[in-house]
């Protein structure tokens, strides 16, 4: 979309069955959401060799569950059991409206918020490093009133569905149940939820997705729009 440049807005989108990326860029900034990432199985051994993806964000988000007292847990857990869909944010929810749930960030040691920063920088880190930083540094900024929403186990190979959800990112991860590739990893289709299928998705909230609110900033600000 557009032409790329060192100062005029453009970007490009990336669709397929398990991957969507939407990458927006004017000048040194860069907006990478919405964009979503999925696969199944998580881990397969090819050619002798064990290759495994969307690990990051699972992992991340048990350890940031796990840190929570008990206390903490029952606040942010809406229930022990999980559904195979559980995504509010995923493919055709462009600007859906979703009330704050869970656990508050303002409720949380500087130890667990660190681990909360490590769930949204496992979606976040995948953009350029500097963009990167940018971006953990606003997600940072609205920590105190940042949500954290969760269902299922909190065991290490647990099922489980975990949302992120601040101003200014939104964050999930959702463990799925085993779809048409069961048969590949032993698993029955349409079994309970498994971290052998996970569907995973970065947002931004209140409108601002696919680069926005840089948009609307430049046309208002740029003479030659005007």
């Amino acid at each position: 979309m557009g032409t790329p440049s060192a100062t005029e807005p453009w970007g490009f989108q990336f669709d397929g069955h398990h991957l969507v990326i939407n990458y927006f860029v004017l000048g040194s900034q860069v907006v990478m959401s919405p964009c979503f990432w999925g696969s199944e199985p998580t881990s397969m051994e090819i050619d002798g060799e064990t290759v495994t993806v969307c690990h990051e964000e699972v992992a991340a988000s048990l350890a940031f569950i796990n840190s929570l007292t008990a206390a903490q847990q029952a606040v942010a857990i809406e229930s022990t059991t999980k559904s195979n869909e559980s995504m509010k944010a995923g493919a055709f929810s462009d600007n859906t409206v979703q009330e704050y749930t869970g656990l508050k960030g303002s409720k949380l040691t500087a130890a667990q918020r660190k681990k909360l920063l490590g769930v949204v920088e496992a979606f976040v880190g995948r953009a350029k490093a500097d963009a990167a930083k940018v971006r953990m540094a606003e997600v940072a900024q609205h920590l105190s009133d940042t949500y954290v929403t969760w269902a299922g186990g909190t065991g290490d190979t647990d099922a489980f569905y975990i949302r992120v959800h601040s101003p200014v990112v939104w964050v999930e991860v959702d463990c799925q149940a085993p779809g048409p590739l069961a048969g590949a990893y032993g698993a029955t289709q349409g079994s309970g939820a498994t971290q052998k299928h996970v569907h995973s998705i970065i947002r931004t909230p209140n409108g601002n997705d696919y680069g926005k609110e840089l948009l609307r900033q430049h046309y208002l600000t740029s003479p030659h729009h005007q």
